[in-house]
């Protein structure tokens, strides 16, 4: 009887020792399954800060940056302004250099305006028929001073319009006078009645002429 007393309370120790042991184990393994949320933990609060340091590095952008940024849209104006400036420049030289060439190019337009008066005359004074020896010698004359001056204003520009045969055209013809000539077309010129010059491209005085109808 005191044995299996004895060996009852020998198992009973045993168990005891068993669950002491289990809750030691259980105590021991708490502290590890607890860790990996305290490392979560930390590291949701690390990326808040980096987030809240990303948020205040936007709102406070750096004085360099902004300079820069102020110093480019400078440049950019002045560049802008310096292309205008010497697009106007060039439109400028162009247009000097044009007005100087047309200058050039009828420079002696005012002198040869001022001289179809005295051709007009001389003009005339050829017209003049005489059977006098001294009188044609006369003509014979004033024909060789007209044809030199004719000269001198044609190699200065001068030209003379074309009339007889050619079509009326308003740009360079005077209709003064109606004709009805077989020997002619419609709108074709009959007779000059005054001479019409042009100065290179530009009319000077337009031809008076009488044109077929």
């Amino acid at each position: 009887m005191f044995k299996r007393n004895g060996g009852l309370k020998m198992s009973e120790e045993k168990d005891m020792r068993k669950d002491e042991e289990i809750k030691e184990t259980e105590s021991q393994e708490t502290p590890e399954t607890s860790e990996p949320e305290v490392e979560h933990e930390e590291v949701a609060v690390n990326q808040d800060s980096e987030n809240e340091n990303d948020a205040s590095n936007d709102e406070t952008q750096d004085p360099k940056d902004e300079e820069i940024a102020s110093l480019k849209a400078e440049v950019d104006a002045k560049e802008e302004q310096y292309l205008r400036l010497y697009a106007e420049f060039e439109n400028y030289k162009r247009r000097i250099q044009n007005e100087a060439q047309t200058q050039k190019k009828y420079q002696a337009q005012k002198v040869l305006t001022d001289v179809l008066p005295a051709l007009d005359n001389f003009e005339r004074a050829l017209k003049i028929e005489g059977d006098d020896e001294s009188f044609n010698a006369l003509k014979k004359g004033v024909e060789m001073v007209y044809d030199s001056l004719l000269k001198a204003l044609e190699d200065n520009g001068l030209e003379k319009i074309k009339t007889e045969g050619e079509q009326f055209d308003p740009n360079f013809h005077q209709a003064v006078m109606q004709d009805e000539n077989p020997d002619f077309e419609s709108g074709q010129i009959t007779e000059e009645l005054q001479a019409g010059y042009q100065l290179k491209d530009r009319v000077l005085r337009a031809s008076m002429v009488k044109v077929n109808q």
